[in-house]
C-alpha cells in the first residue's frame, strides 16, 4: 500500500511537469494572451456574501483575489500562513471554525483525515474541475478520495531547489548539487529550512553513493528506518552548522536573505528567487543534479464552512485558465489548469525552462505521502539541527 501511494505522488508532479514543458513549447508559437481577458471575469459566478480562506501567504498574488471580488461581489477574508505545520496547528486549535476553505499540501492527506475537520466536495457544483490537468486530478483523487467523497482540489505546484546570487556565488552553476551547499567556499553564506536541509543531505549522499537510501524513501518505512537514515545526516548537519547563514520560514525572509543578509546560495522555494530574477536582481534558481523537491498545494472544504455557495464560486473561478495563469505569473509557481501555460509571459516561460534544464523534470523528487508518525519525528530532528 505504501509503495502505491508513493508512486502516485511521483506521478502527479512528474506527469504535470512534463506536460507543462510540452505545452510551453507549443505556447511559444501561439504567444501570450492578456491575463485580464473578458473571459477571466465572465467565468466567475455571480454571488454575494463572504468567503473565509486559510491560505498560503504567496499563492494569490496581485489581482487574483480582487478580480474575483469585483466579478462576484464576494468578499474574501484572508488568513495567511507560511508553513504546513502552522496551518495544521491552527485547525487543531479551532476545529476548523471560522474558515470555509483551507490549503493542504497534497502529501499531507493522512494528517488532514485524522484532523476530522474537512467535508467532501459536491463535485456537481465544481463546474470547471474538468479544466484541471488530468494527471493532477487523477492522483488527487487517489490520495484524497475517502469513504464519503472527494476532499481536495489542486491549486498550483512548485519546487524547492537551489537559488543563488549570480554575482556572489563562484561555483559552476551547471554542476550544482545539494553538496554545493556544504562546499568550503560558501561557508557562512547558505540558507534553507531545517528539515529540507536534512533531506537534501540524504539526497546528495544517496546520489553520490555515500549512503544509499532509495532517494530517502527508506526513511518513510517506519520510525526505526527513519532514525537509521536520518541520524548520520543530523550529525553531519550539526557538525557543519557554521555553513548556515540563516534558516528561512517564509517567502519574504528567503528574499531578504538573498538581497540583504549576505546569502550566496540556498535551498529555497521557487517563487522568491524567480520573483527577484523577474525584477532584474542578480539571482537565479535551478534544479541540482539530484533533482528538485516538488510539491502540490490545493484547497479543501471545511466541515464547519458557513459560506458553501461562495466556496464553489471561488473554486470555479480558480479553475479557469485565466485565473490559474494569473496565479502562476504573479507567484512564480506553476499552473494546474489546461490552457494556462499559453497565457503566461515570455519571461515566465523562460524562467521555467532555465530552472529545469535538460532532463530535470524527469528527476523531480515529490514529497511522499507522510505516515501519521512521520511529521512529529521529522520536526524533532529539524529542531535539533536548528538549536545546535
Amino acid at each position: 500500500m505504501k509503495k502505491t501511494i508513493l508512486t502516485s505522488t511521483q506521478e502527479i508532479v512528474s506527469a504535470a511537469a512534463l506536460s507543462r514543458r510540452t505545452l510551453l513549447k507549443s505556447a511559444a508559437a501561439i504567444g501570450a494572451v492578456g491575463l485580464t481577458s473578458p473571459l477571466y471575469i465572465k467565468r466567475a459566478l455571480s454571488s454575494s456574501g463572504e468567503l473565509n480562506l486559510l491560505m498560503w501567504s504567496d499563492e494569490y498574488p496581485g489581482d487574483v483575489i480582487p478580480n474575483f471580488e469585483k466579478a462576484s461581489g464576494i468578499k474574501v477574508n484572508q488568513t495567511p500562513f507560511s508553513q504546513n505545520e502552522e496551518q495544521i496547528n491552527k485547525l487543531q486549535a479551532t476545529g476548523g471554525e471560522g474558515f470555509d476553505l483551507c490549503s493542504p499540501t497534497i502529501n499531507r492527506a493522512p494528517q488532514y483525515k485524522d484532523l476530522n475537520v474537512l467535508a467532501p466536495f459536491d463535485t456537481n457544483k465544481l463546474t470547471n474541475a474538468s479544466n484541471i490537468l488530468p494527471s493532477m486530478m487523477d492522483n488527487a483523487n487517489k490520495l484524497w478520495t475517502w469513504e464519503d467523497g472527494q476532499y481536495y482540489m489542486p491549486h498550483c505546484w512548485g519546487s524547492e531547489a537551489l537559488s543563488y546570487r549570480t554575482d556572489l556565488y563562484k561555483g559552476d552553476p551547471t554542476q550544482l548539487s545539494y553538496g554545493s551547499l556544504w562546499d568550503e567556499s560558501v561557508k557562512g553564506h547558505v540558507q534553507g529550512r531545517p528539515h529540507s536541509y536534512l533531506l537534501s543531505i540524504g539526497l546528495w549522499w544517496d546520489g553520490s553513493g555515500k549512503m544509499p537510501s532509495n532517494r530517502m524513501l527508506d526513511g518513510y518505512k517506519d520510525e526505526d528506518s527513519f532514525k537509521k537514515v536520518w541520524d548520520p545526516i543530523l550529525a553531519f548537519a550539526i557538525e557543519h552548522k557554521a555553513w548556515v547563514k540563516q534558516f528561512w520560514d517564509s517567502a519574504d525572509n528567503t528574499k531578504s536573505g538573498l538581497m540583504e543578509n549576505d546569502v550566496w546560495i540556498g535551498l529555497t522555494w521557487d517563487r522568491p528567487p524567480l520573483s527577484l530574477k523577474k525584477e532584474g536582481k542578480p539571482v537565479n534558481y535551478t534544479a541540482p543534479k539530484e533533482g528538485a523537491i516538488a510539491w502540490v498545494d490545493g484547497l479543501s472544504l471545511m466541515k464547519s464552512a458557513k459560506n458553501v455557495d461562495q466556496v464553489y464560486a471561488f473554486l470555479n473561478y480558480l479553475h479557469t485558465p485565466e485565473a490559474s495563469a494569473a496565479v502562476a505569473e504573479g507567484s512564480g509557481y506553476n499552473p494546474v489548469i489546461t490552457g494556462a501555460d499559453a497565457l503566461l509571459s515570455d519571461v515566465a516561460k523562460k524562467n521555467f525552462q532555465e530552472a529545469f534544464p535538460g532532463d530535470a523534470l524527469k528527476n523531480l523528487w515529490p514529497w511522499p505521502v507522510e505516515p501519521a508518525w512521520y511529521a512529529e519525528i521529522r520536526s524533532q530532528y529539524a529542531d535539533k539541527f536548528k538549536a545546535a
